[in-house]
């Protein structure tokens, strides 16, 4: 089970997000992400996945295999800024395991074992970095999603210029 959080969303935060979704198609799993979206680090603590089991009335085991089934579900805490990089072929091809050791070095991120997990976050909460199986965006390979924007035929050049820009913004 993942650690407990001390700024997670509380159960009255949780008991409204359940209230809002109670009885629709899909529930549980639009209530985890919101109950994620909510969380200053943007993931599911054992606080939470505990609060939505117990209201809902499903057995932990559950959530917690739904949570842990989606790629898009952290159970760990996740940094400011999300840095995913493509391992797909088009993109391996196309250097993109360069680009994720080029983004773990500018963000001081070390021992990341990528056969191991497909995830690490820099020690000053900064950035997660993350790597997928594939965007289905081949053609434009090699590609990195930054916050949530795709970026295609990125280079080194690119990544570190952005990744800068970003750590001057804070």
């Amino acid at each position: 089970m993942p650690t407990t959080a001390v700024n997670s969303p509380d159960s009255s935060d949780i008991s409204s997000i359940i209230a809002g979704n109670r009885g629709k198609p899909g529930s549980l799993l639009r209530i985890l992400e919101q109950v994620q979206e909510h969380d200053p680090k943007h993931y599911l603590s054992e606080t939470s996945l505990r609060t939505v089991a117990q209201e809902l009335e499903l057995p932990l085991s559950h959530v917690y295999s739904v949570a842990t089934f989606y790629s898009f579900f952290s159970l760990k805490p996740q940094g400011k800024h999300s840095i995913v990089v493509c391992r797909g072929t088009a993109c391996h091809t196309r250097g993109s395991l360069t680009l994720l050791n080029e983004a773990l070095e500018q963000l001081g991120i070390h021992g990341f074992k990528e056969e191991e997990e497909n995830s690490a976050t820099s020690l000053d909460g900064f950035a997660t970095v993350r790597t997928v199986a594939c965007f289905g965006q081949c053609a434009l390979a090699p590609v990195v999603q930054i916050d949530g924007v795709v970026k295609s035929r990125m280079t080194i050049g690119k990544l570190v210029g952005i990744l800068q820009k970003m750590k001057k913004e804070g």
